[in-house]
């Protein structure tokens, strides 16, 4: 019996690939676990179709991801902050305001996990931060740290 793996099975083979079987752990194992698809035309055509559409998906967010990126990259976050009598900002500025003032102040929703910020802020100046938006793109913002 030919089956095709709808996921990675040990010493029989990864996803996408038709195997043959024998028929009772063709049937009762990898289909009954839905580890496996008898491997009719049908099937096969539904299963590259899949792939196909999830290709195109994965090539539009990553396009996505990169025009968001280069936005990213030309905009300067403004964050206004109480300083100290000695120049030091009253705590530090964390990924979750730099977060907020890009979706206050550039209607961008960041995720704040997906921040990274080398050092913490905690004196007035510029700053580079670097954004993973995910499929290996990278952007840095430059953050500008006022004192109030």
């Amino acid at each position: 019996m030919k089956v095709l793996l709808l996921q990675d099975v040990k010493g029989l083979g990864k996803k996408g690939d038709i195997c043959e079987v024998k028929d009772g752990y063709g049937r009762n194992f990898l289909i009954g676990k839905g580890l496996a698809d008898f491997a009719t035309n049908e099937v096969i055509n539904r299963y590259k179709a899949a792939q196909k559409r999830a290709a195109e998906l994965a090539a539009e967010e990553k396009s996505l991801m990169e025009m968001t990126a280069k936005k990213i990259s030309e905009i300067v976050v403004k964050i206004v902050q109480k300083v100290g009598a000695n120049g030091s900002l009253y705590g530090a500025i964390t990924k979750e305001d730099i977060a907020e003032s890009l979706a206050k102040e550039h209607r961008l929703e960041i995720d704040k996990k997906t921040i990274e910020l080398k050092t913490p802020i905690k004196s007035t100046g510029i700053y580079e931060v670097e954004i993973k938006l995910g499929h290996g793109i990278h952007a840095t913002l430059k953050v500008d740290v006022e004192a109030q």
